[in-house]
């Protein structure tokens, strides 16, 4: 099997690569942290009294939304079959 002819037999096939690269590292921060929350509870207890109402009204619209236009077509495809039935002779 012969060589392609515009490769190089001894020519690098990948890049070279630095496996001592370190990654920098990051400071310590020096701002204080405003609230500790002492358990998964107080920050349930938390978002629910905060945010859980005004998340739930709207994803309870967007919802209501989805559920009206897919109502939309089973409607009119039931009044299109209703007005083929009628349309049909009845034996």
């Amino acid at each position: 099997m012969k060589p392609l002819p515009n490769t190089q037999p001894n020519a690098r096939k990948f890049p070279l690569v630095d496996y001592h690269y370190h990654a920098p590292m990051l400071n310590g921060s020096s701002a204080p942290c405003l609230q500790t929350s002492k358990s998964l509870r107080d920050i349930t207890r938390d978002y629910f009294d905060a945010e859980a109402d005004r998340e739930f009204i709207s994803e309870a619209a967007v919802f209501t939304a989805l559920i009206v236009m897919a109502l939309m077509p089973i409607v009119t495809g039931i009044s299109a079959v209703l007005q083929l039935l009628g349309t049909l002779p009845l034996f």
